[in-house]
């Protein structure tokens, strides 16, 4: 059903928890909560707080450590039970979370608690068709051209809302805009932020900086040319707020399109790029209250 993305989300944590000594995928997952991949992928994410096959091996581990603190199994048959194919995957993945090895682990007698899975039919969250409607236009966008700067990071344990704002601050710290040329917005500052090239096994996916360009002649060796065909979107504004809440306004938007709007909206996220677009509207030397546009690629169900 449209309205219960919840349940359909708790499905596949009930499944993950069910099956994590067997191989798990996004496609196989999917397939349990009836989405299509990426929008599994999505939908997940927003929903739990971890890329999907991130919250699968840190349960896998979860239960491993529960097991090495209170059964004499063998760390080996530990890590086999727990989904891990060899013993050197296992305790390097282990000790990237723990900070010591599944033998020192056990040495040490830690008493590990049986860290209990998501369940996200316990979350709150503000109903879409109780009142709050957001506001959004279905546009599609002919193919363009754009220059800019590319960043490679990946969702795994939120590095990308670390590593994109940090990306662009340098951005806009050493004025890297002035360097984009052959610019469709000549005479204004339009920048896209767009995601794109995801891979939805590692949670690693590209980031680029740019704008709209008219060609790819004499562009700077430090810069990226794309091309991005036509597509379908979903077009949300976010609220007008002042600078100091727009982080936190833009972050909300996107939290509420998966929770609230794609479910009752008889689409699904197309699985290509998505971008956030800032022009004169967030200027804040212009505006004392700032907003921006996020396009998010879609399908009919």
């Amino acid at each position: 059903m449209e309205t219960d993305y919840e349940t359909r989300i708790q499905l596949t944590l009930d499944h993950i928890e069910e099956h994590l000594s067997e191989p798990l995928s996004v496609a196989c997952l999917a397939d349990v909560a009836c989405f299509s991949d990426f929008h599994f992928h999505r939908v997940f994410q927003t929903m739990v707080g971890d890329n999907v096959m991130d919250y699968v091996r840190k349960r896998r581990l979860a239960r491993a450590a529960y097991d090495i603190a209170h059964t004499d199994q063998k760390l080996i048959d530990i890590a086999l039970d727990n989904g891990f194919q060899s013993p050197e995957n296992f305790t390097r993945a282990f000790k990237k979370v723990f900070e010591r090895t599944p033998l020192a682990y056990r040495k040490e007698g830690i008493r590990t608690p049986l860290y209990p899975k998501v369940n996200v039919l316990d979350r709150k969250f503000n109903p879409y068709l109780g009142g709050i409607r957001m506001e959004y236009v279905i546009q599609t966008k002919p193919a363009f051209k754009l220059i800019g700067y590319e960043l490679r990071t990946s969702c795994v344990d939120g590095q990308n809302h670390r590593d994109i704002p940090a990306f662009w601050q340098t951005y806009l710290k050493e004025g890297k805009g002035a360097l984009i040329p052959n610019r469709v917005h000549a005479d204004s500052q339009v920048e896209l932020g767009i995601c794109a090239d995801f891979d939805l096994e590692s949670g690693g996916l590209s980031y680029i900086i740019g704008m709209e360009a008219t060609d790819f002649e004499n562009v700077p060796e430090d810069l990226v040319c794309r091309e991005f065909p036509e597509a379908r979107y979903a077009v949300f504004t976010t609220p007008l707020v002042p600078i100091d809440q727009f982080v936190a306004s833009i972050q909300s938007t996107w939290q509420t399109i998966f929770t609230e709007w794609f479910p009752h909206s008889g689409y699904e996220h197309a699985g290509s790029a998505e971008f956030e677009l800032y022009d004169e509207r967030c200027n804040p030397q212009r505006h004392d209250r700032v907003q921006m546009d996020i396009y998010i690629p879609i399908r009919e169900k």
